[in-house]
């Protein structure tokens, strides 16, 4: 069995606040009594894809764990590889983390200068190429955008396009136990590809649904960051969401 956290929308800027709450959630973690096999971050790292932002959050993210993290539609992946990853390119950046009985891929979804996400061929080709290394091996997929609608307009509407294309590479891979995603700055649950879609949390604020707000752009920054815990067992996962009060 295995524990993963999954944090997502930091989006650290020159304000002290953004980084305060991702302080508080990776204090969290590190005081967690249990053990923690990994750290998933899905996107929106930065605010505004600035080298300084991206020297901030890997202070912050550098948990002693192993940590795999994903660019999101505010993040600049050349600076994010550089800063991040210590690597040169502007290409996606796909990454891949093999845990004892498990892999773990973060897939790209951004797409330079815009707010909704596609997976481009390399991607997706990238993505086939991991998963059927290891096709006995329970597997988690995950990207920033969401690859389904959540109920919320102003989230849907920048949402992953085309996600048939990701459909038709998880259908060839059935050790896939579920999809994770950002973006969204709320907990959520869905479908997608006959498999769970987990939405983590935002960290720097909470999205809320029309039920709740009548604001175009849904968002309450009093709400405290949370993140999500997925324990997997075998093909099995269950997923807890905890605010970091």
């Amino acid at each position: 069995m295995l524990t993963l956290a999954h944090v997502s929308d930091t989006h650290i800027d020159d304000a002290p606040r953004s980084a305060e709450r991702t302080r508080a959630v990776m204090r969290h973690l590190d005081r967690m009594p249990g053990p923690l096999d990994a750290v998933i971050v899905t996107g929106d790292i930065a605010d505004h894809g600035a080298a300084e932002e991206y020297e901030i959050a890997r202070e912050l993210l550098d948990c002693g764990r192993p940590t795999i993290v994903c660019p999101g539609n505010h993040d600049d992946r050349a600076t994010f590889r550089k800063v991040l990853l210590g690597a040169e390119g502007d290409g996606p950046v796909n990454q891949v983390l093999h845990l004892d009985g498990l892999t773990v891929a973060l897939c790209d979804s951004s797409i330079p200068g815009r707010p909704e996400g596609l997976l481009e061929d390399e991607t997706l080709a990238w993505l086939d190429t991991v998963l059927s290394a290891a096709p006995g091996v329970p597997a988690l997929v995950g990207m920033h955008h969401p690859a389904a609608a959540l109920g919320i307009p102003y989230v849907d509407g920048i949402g992953l396009r085309e996600p048939e294309r990701l459909e038709a590479v998880l259908e060839r891979h059935p050790q896939v136990v579920a999809v994770l995603a950002g973006h969204a700055h709320t907990p959520a649950g869905t479908w997608f590809a006959g498999r769970p879609l987990l939405v983590a949390p935002g960290v720097v604020n909470t999205a809320l649904t029309p039920m709740e707000t009548a604001q175009r752009i849904p968002v309450d920054r009093d709400m405290p960051p949370q993140f999500s815990l997925h324990v997997v067992d075998g093909g099995r996962l269950a997923t807890h969401t905890r605010p970091v009060l």
